[in-house]
């Protein structure tokens, strides 16, 4: 049994580190998924009025709110557009087909780019709250365990629907205009272009069910200190569920 899973770990860790390699080349995903988020939020919170106290925000300022909006870009940046292009691309080339044969399984592969996009998705949360708390004293979320367990589910749904992009595509073309299709819909629900707190209640319980509006909520809760609702949680968990199923279901490797 040793014998087995050594090689078997030493060839996903050879894949993984593969993967990193090809995605610091790509310039444009380092800047989209890791930096524009970040200057998005330096750009709003260099308007003066967007520092300053808002009673219509619960008396936060406009900065406060867009925190959690541009910890989600990231996520939904790497998992709608750059994960579904860059599996799609495997398969039309071949290069999924040509893998099967060999000892590294797809499944390696598809492994190792949700943790490459993943983990450039936490990179960019991080960074994010970093230059928000230092660039423009931005309080660190008061609930820490809660933040980070919303934020996960937050990483793993995006991924889970990026996948299901993969799965539905035949070509890298395909890929972009489905990503595309879901991406703005998805921004908007993360409150891109509405705070949530500032939607109608209406609004924010139908964009509550979506699975970056009820991200956005819980990360919402527990910046200011609350555990995230567990509606929300549940929410999250349904949709990766879904999500990856559908996926699973779908998915084919040429």
């Amino acid at each position: 049994m040793s014998t087995v899973a050594a090689p078997r770990t030493g060839r996903s860790t050879a894949v993984l580190k593969a993967e990193a390699r090809l995605f610091r080349r790509e310039p444009g995903a380092l800047f989209w998924i890791l930096l524009f988020p970040t200057l998005l939020l330096v750009i709003l919170g260099s308007i003066p009025s967007f520092r300053q106290h808002q009673a219509d925000l619960g008396g936060l300022r406009t900065v406060d709110v867009y925190v959690p909006v541009a910890v989600l870009l990231g996520m939904i940046v790497g998992g709608l557009q750059s994960m579904p292009q860059t599996l799609t691309g495997y398969r039309e080339r071949g290069i999924l087909r040509r893998m099967a044969t060999t000892p590294v399984r797809p499944s390696t592969l598809l492994s190792a780019q949700m943790l490459v996009y993943g983990g450039a998705a936490l990179a960019s949360a991080l960074l994010t709250l970093a230059v928000a708390r230092l660039g423009f004293d931005v309080p660190l979320p008061k609930q820490p365990f809660g933040y980070v367990l919303a934020l996960l589910l937050a990483v793993m749904v995006a991924l889970a629907l990026g996948s299901l992009v993969s799965a539905l595509s035949p070509t890298t073309k395909i890929a972009g205009a489905i990503g595309s299709a879901v991406f703005f819909p998805s921004m908007f629900c993360a409150g891109v272009w509405l705070p949530v707190q500032s939607m109608p209640d209406v609004m924010a319980r139908i964009v509550g069910h979506t699975p970056f509006g009820a991200a956005a909520q819980a990360l919402n809760q527990a910046a200011a200190g609350h555990w995230p609702g567990w509606g929300h949680l549940g929410v999250l968990a349904m949709w990766i569920l879904l999500l990856t199923g559908a996926a699973s279901r779908w998915f084919r490797w040429e």
